[in-house]
């Protein structure tokens, strides 16, 4: 387990490991004892002085290095920048990765500052790779005088700055009117290609919004390839292969083989801008609510799923609880899975804001409005939207009947065209 820890007075020693040649090859060599002393006390003193703050990294328990952030000015706007270094044993196992994404999450939560930069050398590879896989968006070269010499860095920047939809309108603002789905928009059924429209169609209710109901008779959607999961989902498109075929939508398995046919659907399908919805999460072990747009798959390779919220009822409580947002590859080899959790604080089950702003390098993610997540790689195919109330199989008995029905409540769905 890798986690921080408050940089305290009995980490001097620690200072001393990662002052060595070989940690020091990228800023110029070593410092003195005088030199690291002062560094060690500035590093103490961040916990009194604030803002910033500087952290040992643990793994395991065990001292693997050093991280934090300090107030810089960012070409006239108030930022915090971060550095870290860690020790060659712990290096090559994602430590930094990691501790990053840790030290980043400090940054969100202390928000009084929306810039997170980083400025490694230009020749440090594996720090200069770290910053572009966190998100960041490099911003040229600069160099200054450090260390007796000059130093040539990478100009790193995390733009933290909330939502901002001035001057922006929704494409589609759809709200759940009347009593009816709008049938232009929305296919009621999950993925039915690998079963059946019948054990997919969804449980719904529309009266100026939308529930999604899992009930005591629910069937599971796919006994053959997904065991005993239930499902009560909507989507915007639908896409498959004849009968008999491993072409279908979302291949969320080996071995999938197209069940029964499927009328083409292309009804919403965005791409680029803002992707956004307002609902509720479910609390209950046993329930899991989705929002993930998934590529339409005009080929194969265009799969990537946009995961604007995945929350398990197990990982909600009495404050708050856990979001995953980020990128899924599935079968789109330019991408790779950077899906992280977030921790969120309130009442989750109580409607909450879960937006995507999706440009064509990175897709910035929001959670009620807040910046929560960027991830740098590039979806450049349309996508459907997906909607999802999951009953997941127990482990360790039958279904809790007495919780049912599961319910999730969904206000609002909209998508603002690319600005």
């Amino acid at each position: 387990m890798i986690t921080l820890a408050r940089w305290d007075a009995t980490d001097r020693g620690l200072l001393t490991l990662l002052n060595a040649p070989a940690m020091t090859s990228y800023l110029g060599g070593p410092e003195t004892e005088e030199q690291l002393d002062d560094r060690h006390d500035r590093y103490v003193r961040t916990w009194s002085d604030r803002p910033g703050a500087m952290y040992r990294i643990d793994v395991d328990g065990e001292p693997a290095g050093a991280i934090g952030f300090w107030p810089v000015d960012e070409e006239g706007t108030p930022a915090f920048e971060t550095g870290w270094s860690v020790l060659p044993g712990f290096q090559g196992r994602g430590v930094a990765t990691a501790a990053l994404r840790l030290l980043i999450a400090e940054v969100r939560r202390d928000g009084t500052r929306l810039l997170l930069t980083a400025y490694p050398g230009v020749d440090n590879a594996p720090s200069n790779a770290l910053c572009a896989r966190a998100g960041f968006e490099e911003r040229g070269t600069g160099s200054e005088p450090w260390r007796g010499g000059i130093l040539t860095f990478r100009r790193w920047v995390l733009d933290m700055s909330p939502l901002d939809l001035t001057g922006r309108t929704p494409d589609v603002d759809e709200r759940f009117a009347g009593d009816a789905l709008d049938a232009e928009r929305w296919w009621p059924h999950y993925l039915p290609h690998w079963s059946s429209r019948s054990r997919t169609a969804a449980r719904y209710r529309v009266d100026g919004g939308l529930e999604l109901r899992i009930d005591a008779d629910t069937e599971p959607w796919a006994p053959e390839w997904d065991g005993d999961v239930r499902v009560s989902h909507l989507q915007t498109g639908q896409a498959a292969a004849e009968v008999g075929s491993d072409a279908g939508q979302h291949r969320f398995r080996e071995g999938l083989v197209v069940r029964e046919s499927q009328v083409e659907r292309r009804l919403w399908l965005p791409r680029f801008g803002v992707i956004a919805a307002r609902l509720a999460a479910v609390r209950h072990p046993d329930a899991m609510v989705a929002f993930w747009p998934i590529g339409f798959e005009d080929s194969p390779e265009e799969s990537g799923e946009i995961c604007i919220a995945e929350i398990f009822g197990s990982e909600v409580d009495d404050t708050g609880g856990w979001v995953g947002v980020g990128v899924k590859a599935h079968h789109d080899p330019r991408l790779r899975d950077d899906v992280e959790r977030i921790r969120i604080d309130g009442d989750l089950t109580t409607p909450h804001e879960y937006a995507v702003d999706w440009s064509p390098d990175r897709l910035r993610f929001f959670i009620d409005g807040r910046w929560v997540k960027t991830v740098a790689q590039r979806i450049d195919y349309p996508v459907q939207l997906m909607l999802d109330l999951y009953e997941l199989p127990r482990r360790d008995g039958p279904r809790d009947g007495g919780a049912l029905p599961h319910v999730m409540r969904i206000g609002r769905v909209c998508t603002f065209p690319d600005s």
